[in-house]
C-alpha cells in the first residue's frame, strides 16, 4: 500500500514539472495593422491578426491579444488588413476570350480564372450555375494546405425544366452531384424569351427543399421576386430592376431571412463598351488584362453596335432601378450579398468586384456596410461564414493587405499589396 501511495505521488510530482506540449511551428503574426474583421465591428486601429495552420488563430487589439513566442511576427506597420472578398455571385466556366466555348470547361481554364480571382483578392467564389465535373473536384479541394487559388463553391447544371414533372427529375439530377445550392432563372431578358411558370419553379424549390438544398433564383422583376419568396426560394440572385421594392417584398425577405446580390456590374456590363470604359487606363486593371481582348472590345463597329442595342439602353435604365432598390433594401435591415455574375465574356473576374463595391458606394451604402456586405455577410447568406469572410478565430486565414483604408475610401481595395489564402502569401504576379 505504502510502495502504490509513493508511485502515484511521484506520477503527480511528475505531471506537475512537465512543459506544456509545444505549439505546433509555423503561425504567423501581423502586427501594427489596421485591422477590419468584416463582421461589420469598427475597425481596430492598431491590430493583430496571429495565424497557424491555415486558420486564424486569434484576432484583435495589440494591447490585449497574446502573440504566443513560437509564431514568426510580420510588421505590416501602416497597413490595412481585410477580409478576402467573398464573390456571392460569379461564375467559373467555359469562357475564352470574348467567346463561351463548351470545350472551354476545362480544369485548367478553371484554375486561370480562379487564379485571377485571387490575385485581385477574391478568395471565395460562388459559381451560380453551369457547373460541372472540374468544378466540383476543384470544390473539393478546397481544404489543400497549397490553395492557391480562389475556394469554389457551386450549383451545378441551372434548372430549366418546362413542367414540374421535369423539373423534378431535373433537381433530383442535380442533387446527385451534391450542389452547394439549386440555381433557377426566372426572368423573360426584357420579352424576348419564355419565362419559367409558377407551377415548374414552385416543383423546383419543393424538391430541392426534400434534398435539403436551397434555392437561389435569378430575377429581374419584383413580382416574380414576391411569388419567389413565397414559394421558399431563399436567395435572390440579382436585383430587383423593373420598379421600386415595396413593404410588401421587404416583410416577405424579412420573414424568411432572405439576403439578394445586387450584381450591379451585371447592368454596367451591358453597355458599358458602347464606349471606351475609363477603367482600361486602370492599371489595377491592366495587371491582369490581355491588350488583345481590349483591343478588340475598343473597335468602332463593335461599340457602335452596343450603342445602338435597345436591351443595352433598357438595361441601363434598369440600372438606376437596381440603385435605388440597393439603398431602400439596406435600410431596411435586408442582408446584402456583393456578387457581380462576373464569367462570361467582357465581365471581368476579380476586377469588376472591386467595381461593384464603388457601384453599391454610389448607390448610397457606406463604405463600412459595402465592405461588410463583400466578406462576412456574402459568406453569412451563402451558408459559409463558419469558414470564410470573417477574421474571427476558426476561419480561414483569407484576407487581404492593402496600403490604404478602404473606410475612407472604397477604392482603396484596390491598393492591394498581397493576398493570402490559408494563412499564406499568394503570388500577385
Amino acid at each position: 500500500m505504502v510502495m502504490r501511495t509513493l508511485v502515484i505521488l511521484c506520477a503527480l510530482v511528475v505531471a506537475q514539472v512537465q512543459p506544456p506540449p509545444a505549439a505546433q511551428p509555423g503561425g504567423r503574426a501581423l502586427t501594427g495593422i489596421t485591422l477590419i474583421d468584416g463582421t461589420g465591428a469598427a475597425a481596430v486601429p492598431s491590430g493583430v491578426l496571429i495565424v497557424r495552420n491555415q486558420k486564424i488563430v486569434a484576432a484583435g487589439p495589440a494591447a490585449t491579444t497574446h502573440v504566443p513566442q513560437d509564431v514568426e511576427r510580420v510588421d505590416l506597420s501602416g497597413k490595412v488588413v481585410m477580409p478576402g472578398i467573398v464573390n456571392a455571385h460569379g461564375h467559373v466556366g467555359a469562357t475564352v476570350g470574348l467567346e463561351s466555348r463548351p470545350e472551354g470547361y476545362t480544369r485548367g481554364n478553371l484554375l486561370r480564372q480562379l487564379g485571377v480571382y485571387a490575385r485581385y483578392g477574391v478568395t471565395t467564389v460562388v459559381s451560380l450555375g453551369d457547373d460541372r465535373d472540374a468544378g466540383f473536384q476543384l470544390r473539393a479541394e478546397n481544404e489543400s494546405a497549397q490553395l492557391n487559388r480562389s475556394r469554389l463553391y457551386v450549383a451545378g447544371p441551372v434548372i430549366t425544366a418546362k413542367t414540374p414533372e421535369e423539373a423534378r427529375a431535373a433537381v433530383d439530377a442535380a442533387a446527385n452531384l451534391k450542389p452547394d445550392w439549386i440555381k433557377i432563372r426566372v426572368d423573360d431578358n426584357l420579352g424576348t424569351t419564355e419565362k419559367m411558370r409558377p407551377e415548374v419553379y414552385r416543383a423546383v424549390i419543393a424538391r430541392a427543399h426534400e434534398h435539403r438544398l436551397r434555392v437561389a433564383a435569378h430575377i429581374f422583376y419584383l413580382a416574380d421576386a414576391k411569388d419567389l419568396l413565397r414559394a421558399g426560394v431563399e436567395y435572390l440572385a440579382h436585383s430587383i430592376r423593373d420598379a421600386p421594392v415595396d413593404a410588401e417584398l421587404i416583410d416577405l425577405m424579412k420573414a424568411r431571412n432572405t439576403c439578394l446580390c445586387p450584381t450591379l456590374m451585371r447592368e454596367v456590363s451591358t453597355f458599358v463598351y458602347e464606349s471606351r470604359p475609363s477603367f482600361f487606363d486602370d492599371p489595377f486593371f491592366k495587371r491582369e488584362a490581355d491588350p488583345k481582348l481590349i483591343a478588340a472590345l475598343e473597335q468602332p463597329a463593335r461599340m457602335a453596335g452596343i450603342a445602338k442595342s435597345s436591351s443595352a439602353q433598357q438595361y441601363k435604365k434598369a440600372l438606376d432601378i437596381a440603385r435605388g432598390n440597393v439603398k431602400a433594401l439596406q435600410d431596411a435591415g435586408i442582408r446584402l450579398a456583393a456578387g457581380t455574375d462576373t464569367g462570361p465574356p467582357a465581365r471581368f473576374q476579380g476586377y469588376f468586384e472591386h467595381l461593384e463595391l464603388e457601384e453599391m458606394v454610389k448607390s448610397g451604402l457606406t463604405p463600412a456596410q459595402t465592405i461588410t456586405s463583400a466578406t462576412g455577410a456574402a459568406a453569412q447568406c451563402l451558408g459559409l461564414g463558419e469558414n470564410v469572410g470573417t477574421l474571427q478565430s476558426g476561419r480561414y486565414a483569407d484576407f487581404l493587405v492593402l496600403a490604404k483604408n478602404p473606410l475612407d475610401d472604397i477604392r482603396h481595395t484596390r491598393t492591394l499589396g498581397s493576398v493570402w489564402i490559408g494563412g499564406s502569401p499568394l503570388s500577385t504576379r
